[in-house]
């Protein structure tokens, strides 16, 4: 029995408890703190053109984006940053609006107040906000206006944009050591000490603590793993995490999962964005969708029914239910803007599609309702489990119908009125 208990202790699964942060306010939106991983995501619009603008935002909302940022480059941007706030009011998109600003943000803010007030937060980069002599000059415009308009702050260092003076000073440093590091672990510790050090200034300015997020993006996995390890043992800061230059398809997204993923298990991070490059003229609201999908698929957040389903093999020669995943998968997608609303809870909903008898009856029980199809050379029957309870067999044309209808009186049941009261 002790070796017994001794297993399932080691075996016990979940999310490791989170790195504890003070916690950001954005618009509304809890950052940190312990409050949910937030998802955020960015317009690739031109800022100034306004109806692009709020029709991304608002396609990125829709999506689940609970931030979206807004490339605020120039005076024409910046003039129709409340424009865009006006119109997103107007058609009942409430998401938080940042502002990324690189280089002029403290004359474009202080050009136009009515930008500054209808932003939630502003981004600044510690390597660009300013050269030389100007530097702390622009950084302090840039900080004192968000304590004038009781915003918050994102200063995020990024590896492209790295504050030369800084490196260059830590180089030399690590020149006159007798044990020097190699230049990419100095150049880490560099990104470290950039957001640390600006995060220090603005407190010194007199930018609270909680009004305060801190990111440090590179492009390479184990670089990002490292300089988020670092940055949360020398603070307690709010986190937000990302990959910069992730790229483009399954690349930018598995890069992104192995990174984020190992950061997140390790209760490092309080906001996530995939900066995945588009297709031309691709669907931005895929960066807000897979980056949910890790959030799900790791236990942290639920945000939509997840559908387990066979991967196939030389006993699954037919595709009645890889079509009738994809159905499922399908159905449920275009049903959830109507049960989010009707069936509080249901994205929590675990649907099994499988094809076969060796797993699929087992898999089925596993979830709170699954269908287990015939393989090659098995009965023309279809065993539903709801609940870990086998309840009907399925036969014929009809199965995919008849399982959504099963689904949906699950649905009704669990998640409806009637259901909430039950329980």
């Amino acid at each position: 029995m002790g070796d017994l208990a001794l297993a399932a202790g080691v075996a016990e699964a979940g999310p490791a408890g989170r790195h504890r942060t003070v916690g950001v306010d954005v618009g509304g939106v809890m950052v940190g703190g312990g409050a949910p991983i937030v998802v955020q995501s960015m317009t690739n619009t031109d800022t100034a053109d306004i109806a692009a603008t709020v029709a991304q935002v608002a396609a990125l909302a829709r999506a689940g984006s609970e931030l979206v940022r807004i490339t605020v480059d120039r005076d024409e941007a910046a003039a129709a940053v409340p424009h865009v706030r006006e119109r997103l009011d107007r058609i009942g998109v409430t998401v938080p609006l940042v502002g990324d600003f690189h280089y002029i943000g403290h004359t474009l803010l202080a050009a136009h107040p009515a930008c500054a007030e209808a932003l939630a937060k502003y981004r600044i980069n510690p390597g660009n906000v300013g050269f030389k002599d100007k530097k702390d000059r622009q950084f302090t415009q840039i900080v004192e206006m968000a304590i004038r308009h009781g915003k918050s702050v994102r200063i995020g260092a990024n590896w492209g944009s790295l504050d030369q003076e800084l490196l260059t000073h830590l180089m030399d440093l690590n020149a006159a050591s007798t044990t020097p590091l190699e230049a990419r672990a100095v150049t880490r510790e560099a990104m470290v000490q950039s957001a640390l050090l600006s995060a220090a200034r603005a407190e010194e300015i007199g930018l609270a603590r909680n009004r305060i997020i801190l990111s440090a993006k590179v492009s390479g996995v184990q670089d990002l793993i490292s300089v988020y390890r670092e940055l949360a043992r020398r603070s307690d800061y709010t986190i937000h995490l990302g990959l910069t230059e992730a790229g483009m398809g399954s690349k930018g997204i598995v890069a992104s999962s192995a990174a984020l993923g190992v950061l997140l298990q390790e209760g490092i991070g309080d906001t996530i964005r995939f900066s995945l490059t588009p297709e031309p003229g691709g669907d931005r609201t895929i960066e807000v969708k897979t980056a949910q999908e890790l959030l799900q698929t790791m236990g942290f957040r639920a945000f939509v029914p997840l559908v387990a389903a066979c991967p196939g093999c030389g006993r699954t020669t037919s595709t009645v239910f890889q079509e009738l995943a994809r159905d499922i998968q399908t159905w449920i997608s275009t049903s959830m803007p109507e049960w989010k609303s009707r069936y509080p809870g249901v994205e929590t909903l675990n649907v099994a599609v499988m094809g076969c008898i060796v797993n699929g009856p087992g898999e089925s029980k596993h979830a709170d309702i699954g269908i287990s199809l015939p393989g090659t050379g098995e009965a023309p029957t279809a065993p539903v489990f709801v609940d870990g309870k086998k309840v009907a067999t399925l036969r014929g044309a009809g199965i995919a119908g008849e399982f959504k209808d099963m689904v949906s009186t699950y649905v009704e049941t669990r998640y409806g009125a009637s259901g909430r009261a039950a329980r």
